[in-house]
């Protein structure tokens, strides 16, 4: 058995604790927001917040979240995740959108500990968000667009 909060929810598994997060989360809760992607932790598909972290879901097992609050998609809230989910929309950011639910993840993990980031703090922190549509442009401009609201 594994216990953590889920979105705010106590949730506990009992499952096999070498299980990735990300199938606990998609296929045992049935949230599918967070995607799988590589299964190698490298494109960021599978982004999540452990707490308050961004981390790779598909690397993580199960039994290293005890008593974690995890955050996905579905979950991400506050003033730093609405931000960016609002300007991600008005700016047209995701083409397919497979990958920006990881993107989102990872721009909030960022802007949250870094409210005023540089392109080089962008570069870091979203490395490992892969975008097979090449939207990192668009990407760059909704992380500075909504650092820039936050700081208003």
């Amino acid at each position: 058995m594994v216990a953590f909060t889920l979105n705010g929810k106590a949730q506990t598994l009992d499952v096999n604790p070498e299980m990735p997060l990300l199938w606990a989360i998609r296929d045992v809760i049935g949230l599918t927001g967070t995607k799988f992607g590589c299964g190698m932790a490298q494109c960021g598909a599978c982004t999540v917040h452990i707490d308050g972290t961004a981390t790779r879901s598909c690397q993580t097992s199960i039994g290293d979240v005890e008593g974690a609050k995890i955050t996905t998609i579905e979950g991400l809230s506050g003033k730093v995740g609405q931000m960016v989910q609002t300007v991600w929309a008005e700016l047209d950011v995701p083409q397919c959108g497979y990958c920006q639910s990881g993107q989102i993840m990872s721009a909030s993990a960022l802007l949250t500990e870094t409210p005023k980031p540089t392109d080089e703090d962008i570069n870091s922190a979203m490395s490992g968000n892969l975008c097979r549509c090449a939207t990192y442009q668009r990407i760059r401009a909704a992380i500075h667009e909504a650092a820039h609201r936050l700081e208003a």
